[in-house]
């Protein structure tokens, strides 16, 4: 038997890499500091779309790649969380769009910006499907914090955020998200808008759960706590969209930060002073869904260098 390989980090970054790891035959255990539905990923709106991430001459190819799985995924939505749900990105021009942009199916531009039927997904559905995923794999997952990178033969780095403190990595910031739920008064498309100079975006995002509407792009932030002003302001853009937002009933509110790397996503390993295999997959910022499974093959591949089938 192979030793363990051990992934840090249980959210969707984490556990689609422990998951292509698990599959690909090797021993997988994911430490996670967070039950997954308590982890970024569970707050995402999670609409498929590269958002606030770099490098850009990677992220297509990432975010291309995970998009096919999602396809894949989307004629299951009840058990994976995953469907293809159309919408329009306000304020955009194809011409405004990387390369990855002519590999998506049906994409094109109307009045308002582009129109796409690209995924969407319902992150708590989506993370449970994942771990049993891994588990069907033989992959385990254990609520376990560290406050050092462990001494082992292979670990993979999936902390988001906390890659600041755990390896340390200074470029890795926060940028804090603030969501609202409510009641859905019959939106079936999603809708976003993106205010660059005013750290601001408007969006929402139809789920099983209720309408999600958001939100804030605040830089360096790492409140968790929802302010109400915030949520009124989100509230009263979307509802500039869609009138009908107005006066539906709130649900929830949510709050998370999205782990930024001014440098962009960091995918690469080193070897530890003890002879060991350290593989790096962090600093996803808005868009870790989007990329994940991109990112999760070649980590994985970085991974399974050093680390024989079971």
């Amino acid at each position: 038997m192979s030793e363990q390989m051990i992934v840090l980090g249980g959210g969707v970054i984490g556990l689609t890499t422990a998951v292509v790891l698990a599959e690909s035959g090797r021993r997988v255990r994911v430490w996670s500091r967070d039950p997954a539905g308590a982890t970024t990923s569970a707050v995402a709106g999670a609409l498929w779309w590269p958002y606030r991430i770099e490098p850009a001459g990677r992220v297509g190819d990432w975010a291309l790649a995970s998009l096919r799985v999602y396809e894949e995924l989307a004629a299951d939505p009840g058990h994976t969380g995953v469907r293809l749900v159309e919408g329009v990105q306000a304020g955009v021009r194809l011409g405004e769009l990387g390369p990855w942009a002519a590999e998506v199916a049906g994409l094109r531009e109307e009045a308002r910006g582009v129109r796409a039927r690209i995924p969407l997904i319902d992150m708590p559905v989506h993370l449970a499907w994942l771990r049993g995923r891994l588990e069907a794999a033989g992959g385990t997952v254990e609520t376990r914090t560290v406050e050092t990178l462990p001494d082992a033969p292979v670990v993979v780095n999936c902390t988001g955020l906390g890659a600041r403190t755990l390896v340390p990595d200074p470029l890795v910031r926060p940028v804090r998200g603030q969501l609202v739920v409510v009641e859905n008064p019959g939106v079936v498309e999603w809708y976003t808008r993106v205010d660059h100079s005013a750290g601001e975006t408007t969006y929402f995002f139809p789920q099983p759960y209720g309408l999600l509407l958001g939100g804030t792009a605040q830089d360096d932030v790492w409140d968790l706590t929802p302010d109400p002003a915030v949520a009124q302001r989100i509230v009263e853009r979307c509802a500039r969209v869609r009138p009908e937002i107005a006066g539906a009933r709130v649900l929830a509110h949510r709050v998370g930060l999205r782990p930024v790397r001014d440098t962009g996503v960091r995918v690469e390993a080193e070897s530890t002073a003890s002879g060991g295999l350290l593989v790096h997959n962090y600093g996803h910022g808005g868009a870790g869904v989007t990329v994940a499974w991109g990112c999760a093959r070649e980590a994985a591949a970085l991974a399974a260098s050093r680390a024989p089938l079971r």
